[in-house]
């Protein structure tokens, strides 16, 4: 499945939180990233973000769709980081 992660974290905790996303998915822009992940490895990815965050204070939000195909993506302005394949 493709999905779109964006998270709102403490201070304290957004470098655990940054690093977890990256072993994950790609990085996009801060607290945002995208990529094809297996539902197995969403809900690890989850319960791992669960455990760094304060829930009464932080936030991660899943936007999860069958195909990357069934999004269209527009970027105004200057694309931090392109998911361009280099061979």
């Amino acid at each position: 499945m493709y999905v779109i992660l964006v998270y709102d974290v403490g201070e304290k905790r957004v470098g655990k939180m940054l690093k977890l996303c990256r072993r994950y998915l790609n990085w996009i822009q801060n607290s945002v990233f995208e990529g094809e992940l297996t539902e197995v490895k969403l809900k690890e990815l989850a319960l791992i973000a669960k455990q760094i965050m304060d829930e009464e204070s932080d936030s991660l939000i899943l936007f999860k769709s069958r195909d990357e195909k069934w999004l269209e993506k527009e970027v105004i302005g200057n694309e931090k980081n392109t998911l361009e394949q280099f061979l």
